[in-house]
Protein backbone atom coordinates (compact mmCIF):
# COMPACT_ATOMS: atom_id res chain seq x y z
CA UNK A 1 0.00 0.00 0.00
CA UNK A 2 1.48 3.37 -0.84
CA UNK A 3 2.02 6.56 0.99
CA UNK A 4 -0.44 9.27 -0.77
CA UNK A 5 2.87 10.93 -0.97
CA UNK A 6 4.34 8.26 -3.09
CA UNK A 7 1.58 7.44 -4.50
CA UNK A 8 1.13 10.90 -6.38
CA UNK A 9 4.96 11.09 -7.18
CA UNK A 10 3.80 8.01 -9.44
CA UNK A 11 1.21 9.84 -10.95
CA UNK A 12 3.36 13.03 -11.88
CA UNK A 13 6.33 10.50 -13.18
CA UNK A 14 3.62 9.08 -15.32
CA UNK A 15 2.00 12.20 -16.90
CA UNK A 16 4.06 14.25 -19.22
CA UNK A 17 3.31 17.76 -20.29
CA UNK A 18 1.03 17.46 -23.83
CA UNK A 19 2.09 18.78 -27.39
CA UNK A 20 1.33 22.08 -28.47
CA UNK A 21 -1.48 23.88 -30.46
CA UNK A 22 -2.55 27.33 -31.85
CA UNK A 23 -5.38 29.35 -29.99
CA UNK A 24 -6.86 32.58 -30.67
CA UNK A 25 -6.90 35.25 -28.14
CA UNK A 26 -10.32 34.91 -26.89
CA UNK A 27 -10.21 31.27 -26.52
CA UNK A 28 -6.65 31.19 -24.44
CA UNK A 29 -7.97 32.20 -21.07
CA UNK A 30 -6.45 29.53 -18.70
CA UNK A 31 -4.51 27.60 -20.98
CA UNK A 32 -0.65 27.62 -20.56
CA UNK A 33 1.72 29.49 -22.36
CA UNK A 34 4.06 26.68 -24.59
CA UNK A 35 6.51 29.22 -26.11
CA UNK A 36 7.52 33.02 -24.76
CA UNK A 37 5.87 36.21 -26.11
CA UNK A 38 8.16 39.45 -26.88
CA UNK A 39 7.47 42.94 -26.65
CA UNK A 40 6.76 44.43 -30.08
CA UNK A 41 7.30 47.50 -28.87
CA UNK A 42 8.52 49.90 -25.96
CA UNK A 43 5.41 50.85 -23.90
CA UNK A 44 5.44 53.49 -23.07
CA UNK A 45 6.56 54.57 -26.42
CA UNK A 46 7.76 58.23 -24.98
CA UNK A 47 8.01 59.70 -21.77
CA UNK A 48 4.51 60.47 -20.33
CA UNK A 49 2.69 62.29 -17.72
CA UNK A 50 1.17 60.33 -15.18
CA UNK A 51 -0.63 62.62 -13.56
CA UNK A 52 -3.00 65.76 -15.01
CA UNK A 53 -1.05 68.79 -14.21
CA UNK A 54 2.11 70.66 -15.51
CA UNK A 55 5.05 69.32 -17.35
CA UNK A 56 7.77 71.26 -16.44
CA UNK A 57 11.70 71.88 -16.87
CA UNK A 58 12.08 70.95 -12.94
CA UNK A 59 15.29 73.43 -13.07
CA UNK A 60 12.41 76.60 -13.32
CA UNK A 61 11.27 75.21 -9.81
CA UNK A 62 9.79 76.85 -7.82
CA UNK A 63 8.61 79.74 -9.64
CA UNK A 64 5.59 81.38 -12.16
CA UNK A 65 5.30 79.71 -15.47
CA UNK A 66 3.57 81.02 -18.48
CA UNK A 67 1.64 77.73 -20.30
CA UNK A 68 2.68 77.76 -23.77
CA UNK A 69 -0.05 74.97 -24.96
CA UNK A 70 -2.46 72.08 -23.87
CA UNK A 71 -1.49 68.25 -24.07
CA UNK A 72 -3.70 65.89 -24.11
CA UNK A 73 -3.21 62.20 -24.49
CA UNK A 74 -3.02 60.88 -27.99
CA UNK A 75 -1.72 64.73 -28.87
CA UNK A 76 1.67 65.47 -30.53
CA UNK A 77 3.55 68.12 -28.53
CA UNK A 78 4.48 71.17 -31.11
CA UNK A 79 6.06 73.61 -28.47
CA UNK A 80 9.42 72.44 -27.25
CA UNK A 81 9.29 74.74 -23.14
CA UNK A 82 12.25 77.18 -22.62
CA UNK A 83 13.39 78.22 -19.63
CA UNK A 84 9.97 80.02 -17.47
CA UNK A 85 7.38 78.23 -19.42
CA UNK A 86 5.16 74.60 -18.93
CA UNK A 87 2.72 73.08 -20.74
CA UNK A 88 -0.71 72.01 -19.17
CA UNK A 89 -1.07 68.33 -19.83
CA UNK A 90 -3.49 65.61 -19.06
CA UNK A 91 -2.33 62.30 -17.86
CA UNK A 92 -0.63 59.08 -20.77
CA UNK A 93 0.21 62.36 -22.68
CA UNK A 94 3.73 62.70 -24.37
CA UNK A 95 6.24 65.13 -22.69
CA UNK A 96 7.02 68.04 -24.88
CA UNK A 97 10.81 68.12 -25.80
CA UNK A 98 12.65 69.79 -23.12
CA UNK A 99 10.21 68.53 -20.09
CA UNK A 100 11.57 66.26 -17.32
CA UNK A 101 9.28 66.39 -14.53
CA UNK A 102 5.24 67.02 -14.01
CA UNK A 103 3.62 68.96 -11.40
CA UNK A 104 -0.19 67.66 -10.33
CA UNK A 105 -3.00 69.98 -10.75
CA UNK A 106 -3.48 70.41 -6.73
CA UNK A 107 0.17 71.24 -6.49
CA UNK A 108 -0.19 74.62 -8.61
CA UNK A 109 -1.68 77.37 -8.39
CA UNK A 110 -3.02 78.82 -12.07
CA UNK A 111 -2.83 82.38 -11.61
CA UNK A 112 -4.26 83.06 -15.21
CA UNK A 113 -5.28 80.96 -18.49
CA UNK A 114 -1.81 81.91 -19.52
CA UNK A 115 0.65 81.46 -16.12
CA UNK A 116 0.81 79.17 -12.91
CA UNK A 117 2.73 79.46 -9.65
CA UNK A 118 4.39 76.42 -8.16
CA UNK A 119 5.63 76.76 -5.30
CA UNK A 120 7.74 73.30 -4.52
CA UNK A 121 11.10 71.90 -6.47
CA UNK A 122 11.23 68.24 -7.75
CA UNK A 123 14.00 65.88 -8.92
CA UNK A 124 13.86 64.89 -12.74
CA UNK A 125 11.48 62.43 -13.64
CA UNK A 126 8.81 63.43 -10.74
CA UNK A 127 5.54 61.83 -11.84
CA UNK A 128 6.76 60.85 -15.14
CA UNK A 129 6.35 57.49 -16.58
CA UNK A 130 10.01 56.83 -18.77
CA UNK A 131 10.01 55.29 -22.56
CA UNK A 132 10.01 51.46 -21.97
CA UNK A 133 8.59 51.67 -18.36
CA UNK A 134 5.87 48.95 -19.08
CA UNK A 135 8.02 46.76 -21.61
CA UNK A 136 11.30 47.24 -24.12
CA UNK A 137 11.23 46.03 -27.60
CA UNK A 138 12.32 42.04 -27.84
CA UNK A 139 11.69 41.66 -24.22
CA UNK A 140 9.86 38.36 -22.95
CA UNK A 141 7.00 39.98 -21.32
CA UNK A 142 5.52 36.15 -20.75
CA UNK A 143 7.35 33.14 -20.32
CA UNK A 144 6.38 30.35 -21.76
CA UNK A 145 4.75 28.04 -18.72
CA UNK A 146 2.39 31.15 -17.79
CA UNK A 147 -1.28 30.47 -17.20
CA UNK A 148 -3.26 33.07 -19.34
CA UNK A 149 -5.19 34.93 -16.45
CA UNK A 150 -7.45 38.13 -17.40
CA UNK A 151 -4.13 39.90 -16.66
CA UNK A 152 -2.00 38.00 -19.12
CA UNK A 153 -4.56 38.22 -21.90
CA UNK A 154 -4.67 41.86 -21.98
CA UNK A 155 -0.48 41.71 -22.03
CA UNK A 156 -1.41 39.52 -25.43
CA UNK A 157 -3.65 42.18 -26.86
CA UNK A 158 -0.49 44.94 -25.86
CA UNK A 159 1.57 42.80 -27.99
CA UNK A 160 -0.68 41.83 -30.52
CA UNK A 161 -0.89 38.15 -30.57
CA UNK A 162 -4.00 37.60 -31.56
CA UNK A 163 -2.84 33.97 -31.88
CA UNK A 164 -0.90 31.93 -29.21
CA UNK A 165 0.75 28.71 -28.76
CA UNK A 166 -0.44 27.04 -25.72
CA UNK A 167 0.12 23.25 -24.49
CA UNK A 168 -2.61 20.75 -24.91
CA UNK A 169 -5.38 19.68 -22.85
CA UNK A 170 -5.94 16.36 -22.02
CA UNK A 171 -8.89 14.44 -23.32
CA UNK A 172 -10.53 12.74 -20.98
CA UNK A 173 -12.98 9.59 -20.80
CA UNK A 174 -15.31 9.41 -17.52
CA UNK A 175 -16.69 6.16 -16.61
CA UNK A 176 -18.91 4.67 -13.96
CA UNK A 177 -19.20 0.64 -13.36
CA UNK A 178 -21.99 -1.40 -11.60
CA UNK A 179 -24.95 -3.20 -11.99
CA UNK A 180 -26.52 -1.06 -9.20
CA UNK A 181 -26.24 1.73 -10.49
CA UNK A 182 -29.22 4.40 -12.00
CA UNK A 183 -28.08 6.76 -14.86
CA UNK A 184 -29.47 10.23 -14.71
CA UNK A 185 -31.93 9.23 -17.44
CA UNK A 186 -33.51 6.45 -16.12
CA UNK A 187 -36.56 6.64 -14.06
CA UNK A 188 -36.45 6.39 -9.79
CA UNK A 189 -35.99 2.86 -8.96
CA UNK A 190 -35.78 1.70 -5.49
CA UNK A 191 -32.74 -1.01 -5.71
CA UNK A 192 -30.85 1.40 -7.84
CA UNK A 193 -28.18 3.82 -6.84
CA UNK A 194 -27.98 7.23 -8.52
CA UNK A 195 -24.69 7.84 -10.62
CA UNK A 196 -23.46 11.01 -9.29
CA UNK A 197 -19.88 9.94 -10.01
CA UNK A 198 -19.69 10.63 -13.50
CA UNK A 199 -21.84 13.75 -13.07
CA UNK A 200 -19.49 15.44 -9.72
CA UNK A 201 -16.24 14.02 -11.81
CA UNK A 202 -17.11 15.77 -15.20
CA UNK A 203 -17.76 19.24 -12.81
CA UNK A 204 -14.27 18.93 -11.02
CA UNK A 205 -13.07 18.44 -14.73
CA UNK A 206 -14.81 21.11 -16.18
CA UNK A 207 -13.47 23.36 -13.21
CA UNK A 208 -9.59 22.62 -14.89
CA UNK A 209 -10.98 23.96 -18.11
CA UNK A 210 -11.30 20.41 -19.87
CA UNK A 211 -14.75 19.33 -21.50
CA UNK A 212 -14.45 15.46 -20.52
CA UNK A 213 -16.86 12.47 -22.32
CA UNK A 214 -19.17 10.73 -20.41
CA UNK A 215 -18.78 7.14 -21.79
CA UNK A 216 -22.04 6.02 -19.37
CA UNK A 217 -22.00 3.25 -17.14
CA UNK A 218 -20.75 -0.23 -17.72
CA UNK A 219 -22.47 -3.22 -16.03
CA UNK A 220 -21.01 -6.30 -13.80
CA UNK A 221 -19.60 -7.82 -16.89
CA UNK A 222 -16.02 -8.26 -18.29
CA UNK A 223 -16.60 -8.56 -21.57
CA UNK A 224 -19.32 -5.20 -21.87
CA UNK A 225 -16.49 -3.63 -19.32
CA UNK A 226 -13.91 -4.47 -21.81
CA UNK A 227 -15.88 -2.88 -24.70
CA UNK A 228 -16.16 0.47 -22.47
CA UNK A 229 -12.68 0.43 -21.56
CA UNK A 230 -10.87 -0.05 -24.96
CA UNK A 231 -12.95 3.04 -25.81
CA UNK A 232 -12.19 5.01 -22.99
CA UNK A 233 -8.43 4.23 -23.74
CA UNK A 234 -8.59 6.29 -27.18
CA UNK A 235 -8.09 9.27 -24.95
CA UNK A 236 -5.55 10.95 -23.10
CA UNK A 237 -7.16 10.64 -19.50
CA UNK A 238 -9.53 7.43 -18.40
CA UNK A 239 -11.45 8.07 -15.26
CA UNK A 240 -13.45 5.07 -14.09
CA UNK A 241 -15.42 5.14 -11.23
CA UNK A 242 -16.42 1.92 -8.86
CA UNK A 243 -15.03 -2.20 -8.92
CA UNK A 244 -11.98 -1.53 -7.67
CA UNK A 245 -12.34 -3.53 -4.55
CA UNK A 246 -11.82 -6.95 -3.90
CA UNK A 247 -14.80 -8.04 -4.35
CA UNK A 248 -15.41 -10.76 -6.36
CA UNK A 249 -17.48 -8.92 -8.82
CA UNK A 250 -15.06 -6.01 -8.89
CA UNK A 251 -13.54 -6.83 -13.02
CA UNK A 252 -12.22 -3.29 -13.39
CA UNK A 253 -8.54 -4.49 -12.48
CA UNK A 254 -8.44 -7.55 -13.95
CA UNK A 255 -9.73 -6.38 -16.95
CA UNK A 256 -7.49 -2.95 -17.50
CA UNK A 257 -4.43 -5.64 -17.11
CA UNK A 258 -5.81 -7.90 -19.46
CA UNK A 259 -5.69 -4.85 -22.01
CA UNK A 260 -1.93 -3.85 -21.73
CA UNK A 261 -2.38 -1.36 -18.91
CA UNK A 262 0.88 -1.45 -16.61
CA UNK A 263 -0.37 -1.08 -12.93
CA UNK A 264 1.17 1.30 -11.00
CA UNK A 265 -0.27 1.13 -7.74
CA UNK A 266 -3.43 -0.24 -6.35
CA UNK A 267 -4.48 1.38 -2.56
CA UNK A 268 -3.36 4.02 -0.88
CA UNK A 269 -2.90 5.07 2.47
CA UNK A 270 -5.61 7.46 2.70
CA UNK A 271 -9.22 8.15 4.00
CA UNK A 272 -11.55 8.41 2.05
CA UNK A 273 -9.98 6.92 -1.18
CA UNK A 274 -7.94 4.07 0.11
CA UNK A 275 -9.06 1.46 -2.91
CA UNK A 276 -7.57 4.18 -5.29
CA UNK A 277 -5.76 2.14 -8.36
CA UNK A 278 -3.62 3.79 -11.20
CA UNK A 279 -1.77 2.21 -14.77
CA UNK A 280 -0.76 3.75 -17.58
CA UNK A 281 -1.13 2.46 -21.30
CA UNK A 282 1.90 3.15 -23.18
CA UNK A 283 1.77 2.97 -27.06
CA UNK A 284 4.34 1.97 -29.71
CA UNK A 285 4.31 5.93 -31.10
CA UNK A 286 5.03 7.18 -27.42
CA UNK A 287 1.65 8.33 -26.68
CA UNK A 288 0.16 7.18 -23.17
CA UNK A 289 -3.05 6.94 -21.45
CA UNK A 290 -3.45 7.32 -17.75
CA UNK A 291 -6.39 5.40 -16.39
CA UNK A 292 -7.52 6.22 -12.57
CA UNK A 293 -9.19 3.44 -11.01
CA UNK A 294 -11.42 5.75 -8.58
CA UNK A 295 -13.02 4.34 -5.89
CA UNK A 296 -17.02 4.22 -6.46
CA UNK A 297 -18.03 6.42 -3.49
CA UNK A 298 -18.71 9.22 -4.56
CA UNK A 299 -16.72 11.43 -1.68
CA UNK A 300 -13.79 8.86 -2.39
CA UNK A 301 -13.74 9.60 -5.95
CA UNK A 302 -14.37 13.17 -5.57
CA UNK A 303 -11.38 13.28 -2.79
CA UNK A 304 -9.18 11.12 -5.09
CA UNK A 305 -9.57 13.80 -7.83
CA UNK A 306 -8.35 16.42 -6.38
CA UNK A 307 -5.71 14.54 -4.36
CA UNK A 308 -4.21 12.69 -7.95
CA UNK A 309 -6.28 13.68 -11.23
CA UNK A 310 -6.30 17.41 -10.86
CA UNK A 311 -2.51 17.48 -10.27
CA UNK A 312 -1.71 15.09 -13.36
CA UNK A 313 -3.76 16.66 -15.48
CA UNK A 314 -2.81 20.30 -14.87
CA UNK A 315 1.04 18.91 -14.88
CA UNK A 316 -0.24 17.73 -18.92
CA UNK A 317 -1.50 21.18 -19.72
CA UNK A 318 1.78 22.69 -18.65
CA UNK A 319 0.83 24.10 -15.45
CA UNK A 320 3.82 24.79 -12.20
CA UNK A 321 0.66 25.42 -9.83
CA UNK A 322 -0.27 21.60 -9.52
CA UNK A 323 -1.62 21.83 -5.93
CA UNK A 324 -4.86 23.33 -4.85
CA UNK A 325 -4.16 26.31 -2.28
CA UNK A 326 -3.94 25.50 1.48
CA UNK A 327 -4.79 27.67 4.05
CA UNK A 328 -4.24 27.47 7.99
CA UNK A 329 -7.50 27.26 10.89
CA UNK A 330 -8.39 26.75 13.69
CA UNK A 331 -10.52 24.06 14.29
CA UNK A 332 -14.41 25.15 16.22
CA UNK A 333 -14.39 21.41 17.36
CA UNK A 334 -12.00 17.94 18.59
CA UNK A 335 -11.63 15.20 16.59
CA UNK A 336 -10.63 12.07 16.74
CA UNK A 337 -9.34 9.52 14.37
CA UNK A 338 -7.49 5.48 14.21
CA UNK A 339 -3.81 6.59 13.50
CA UNK A 340 -2.40 4.91 10.02
CA UNK A 341 -4.18 6.34 7.22
CA UNK A 342 -3.71 10.36 5.87
CA UNK A 343 -6.98 11.43 6.89
CA UNK A 344 -9.04 14.22 4.66
CA UNK A 345 -12.23 15.82 6.43
CA UNK A 346 -14.81 17.59 4.68
CA UNK A 347 -14.62 21.42 6.40
CA UNK A 348 -16.54 24.33 6.46
CA UNK A 349 -14.63 27.69 6.81
CA UNK A 350 -15.79 30.87 8.27
CA UNK A 351 -13.20 33.25 10.10
CA UNK A 352 -13.09 35.73 13.01
CA UNK A 353 -10.30 38.21 13.77
CA UNK A 354 -7.24 36.08 14.19
CA UNK A 355 -8.30 33.96 10.99
CA UNK A 356 -9.91 31.08 9.57
CA UNK A 357 -12.04 28.21 11.94
CA UNK A 358 -13.01 25.21 10.50
CA UNK A 359 -15.35 22.96 11.30
CA UNK A 360 -16.48 19.36 10.23
CA UNK A 361 -19.79 19.25 7.51
CA UNK A 362 -21.68 16.61 9.48
CA UNK A 363 -21.03 12.89 8.85
CA UNK A 364 -17.64 12.15 7.38
CA UNK A 365 -18.92 8.66 5.87
CA UNK A 366 -17.28 8.64 2.20
CA UNK A 367 -21.19 7.37 0.54
CA UNK A 368 -22.64 10.88 1.77
CA UNK A 369 -22.13 13.40 -0.79
CA UNK A 370 -23.32 16.57 0.93
CA UNK A 371 -20.66 16.36 3.30
CA UNK A 372 -18.87 17.29 0.07
CA UNK A 373 -21.49 19.75 -1.99
CA UNK A 374 -21.16 21.85 1.61
CA UNK A 375 -17.70 22.09 1.91
CA UNK A 376 -15.06 24.63 1.23
CA UNK A 377 -12.08 22.55 1.81
CA UNK A 378 -10.50 19.43 2.81
CA UNK A 379 -8.63 19.34 6.47
CA UNK A 380 -5.62 17.19 5.74
CA UNK A 381 -4.99 14.91 9.29
CA UNK A 382 -1.20 12.99 8.96
CA UNK A 383 -1.48 9.33 9.27
CA UNK A 384 0.05 9.18 12.93
CA UNK A 385 -2.85 11.86 14.46
CA UNK A 386 -4.63 10.60 16.87
CA UNK A 387 -7.26 13.37 17.18
CA UNK A 388 -6.75 17.20 17.88
CA UNK A 389 -8.49 19.47 20.23
CA UNK A 390 -10.94 22.38 19.24
CA UNK A 391 -8.88 25.64 18.80
CA UNK A 392 -5.70 23.44 17.11
CA UNK A 393 -4.29 24.93 14.07
CA UNK A 394 -4.93 22.78 10.93
CA UNK A 395 -4.08 23.22 7.21
CA UNK A 396 -6.99 23.39 5.37
CA UNK A 397 -7.22 22.37 1.02
CA UNK A 398 -9.28 24.72 -0.58
CA UNK A 399 -11.88 23.61 -2.94
CA UNK A 400 -12.59 26.61 -4.41
CA UNK A 401 -11.89 25.49 -8.29
CA UNK A 402 -9.38 28.68 -9.05
CA UNK A 403 -6.80 28.64 -6.63
CA UNK A 404 -3.36 26.49 -6.72
CA UNK A 405 0.32 26.58 -5.76
CA UNK A 406 3.28 24.68 -6.25
CA UNK A 407 3.74 22.61 -3.64
CA UNK A 408 1.26 20.47 -0.90
CA UNK A 409 2.45 22.22 1.90
CA UNK A 410 0.95 19.54 4.42
CA UNK A 411 2.51 16.30 5.68
CA UNK A 412 0.70 13.07 5.51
Amino acid sequence: MKKVSEALSIVLESSERLGSETVNIDAALGRVLACDILANRDLPPFDVSAMDGFAVRSADLPGTLSIAEDIKAGDIPRIALEAGWCSRIMTGAALPQGADAVIRVEDAREMSVEAVQISLSVQPGHDVRLRGESMKTGDAVLNAGTELTPGAIGILATVKARQVQVYRRPSTAILSTGNELESIEDPVAPNRIPDSNSHALMAQVQALGVEPVLLGIARDDPIELERYLRKGLEYDVLLVSGGTSVGVHDYVRPTIEKLGIEMKFWRVSMKPGHPLAFGVLMRSDGSRTLVFGLPGNPVSSMVCFEEFVAPAMRNMMGNSRLYRRTVTARLLHPVRMKPGRTEFVRVALTSDEHGYLASATGTQSSGVLLSMARADGLMVLPAECTGLSAGEQVIVQLLDGTAFQDDLRYRE
